[in-house]
């Protein structure tokens, strides 16, 4: 096979970018953008080329939408929407961000299916916005704990308990009631995460899926993988892709916390920090280089992520400046 020289794809694109694009694209569409809001997009649109590729990767996402639905050259999905009668005006932003394929923590801008999978997860069995958990109680006895932004369907018969991660982050701990014979099951777009009488959360990321066991064992299996499937045991985690797993490696002791409504991190950057802590707040969080490699502890409650950015000052030498209600920046205290 021939291989052209100079024409490599670019990297894709990270996913805390693709969720800023998304964010200041439902902030447009929404109306509630006054003259300062839009310096700081311009403003985040030169800042790096990764943001002016991400913002018109969404854009002709948008498009395609419109050429699907055949509204006029200036009425995309996301405007229809957001202009559509009905919904508050939050439910709206969700929306767009479920039709792009960009909601919560899982943004597809990369792929030409990120739009079949937004619409998808908009039509989930089970969803969350961003900011918002669920726990859902299934037909077997098993508890499903959706994380925020996440969506699944839940396909369960007398031959098969199937789980499908359309977005997000769940945690499954499963049962055994009547019906239950044939395995429980999670699929993700990488593979196949098969329980073995345990307790487990499975993340859908941009091109990769996350497992991190809490009892007993799992079985995982890519899609496109060759040989035996991996069998994870508890206290272990790993990434996957299409075509094999990494290597297995010990899980944070805390890393189911956000089930119980919580974060909890122990010497962590400040950059890693706020990237996790925007999966829980609609909007950007910005960290100034400056400041992104401080390090914090300590324990914090997804309900109130404005509380979580106002206690940093007392604990860092940082400050917390809102442009928005959308855009945060956390910098170097003066």
């Amino acid at each position: 096979m021939s291989t052209l020289r100079g024409s490599a794809a670019p990297p894709a694109i990270r996913e805390a970018v693709q969720q800023q694009a998304a964010e200041w694209l439902t902030m447009l569409m929404s109306g509630e953008m006054d003259a300062a809001a839009q310096a700081a997009w311009q403003r985040w649109r030169g800042a790096d080329p990764e943001h002016e590729r991400a913002w018109r990767h969404i854009e002709a996402v948008s498009q395609r939408f419109n050429g699907a639905y055949g509204d006029g050259a200036q009425r995309t999905a996301a405007a229809q929407a957001l202009a559509s009668a009905g919904p508050p005006a939050s439910r709206k932003r969700r929306q767009l961000l479920a039709w792009l394929g960009v909601a919560g923590g899982g943004g597809l801008l990369a792929a030409q299916t990120s739009a079949w999978d937004g619409a998808r997860s908009l039509r989930a069995d089970y969803r969350t916005a961003t900011g918002q958990r669920r726990d859902v109680a299934l037909a077997d006895g098993s508890v499903l704990s959706l994380n925020t932004g996440s969506a699944v369907n839940v396909r369960f018969d007398a031959s098969r308990r199937l789980i499908e991660l359309l977005a997000g982050e769940i945690l499954v701990t499963s049962g055994h009631g009547a019906g239950s014979a044939a395995p429980l099951v999670v699929a993700t777009r990488e593979g196949l995460v098969r329980a073995l009488g345990t307790r487990f959360s499975v993340r859908q990321q941009d091109g990769v899926s996350t497992v991190d066991v809490f009892e007993s064992a799992v079985e995982i299996r890519p899609r496109d993988g060759q040989g035996a499937p991996l069998r994870l045991a508890a206290g272990r985690g790993v990434a996957f892709s299409r075509q094999a797993t990494d290597a297995p490696h010990a899980i944070d002791a805390h890393a189911d916390a956000w089930s119980r409504g919580q974060l909890i991190v122990d010497d962590v950057t400040l950059g890693d920090f706020l990237a996790d802590l925007a999966r829980y707040r609609p909007g950007v969080i910005h960290c100034a280089p400056q400041v992104a490699r401080l390090r914090l502890s300590g324990v914090f409650p997804l309900a109130d992520t404005g509380r979580i950015l106002n206690m940093l000052p007392h604990s860092l030498p940082v400050q917390v400046r809102s442009r928005t209600a959308y855009w945060v920046t956390v910098e170097s205290a003066p």
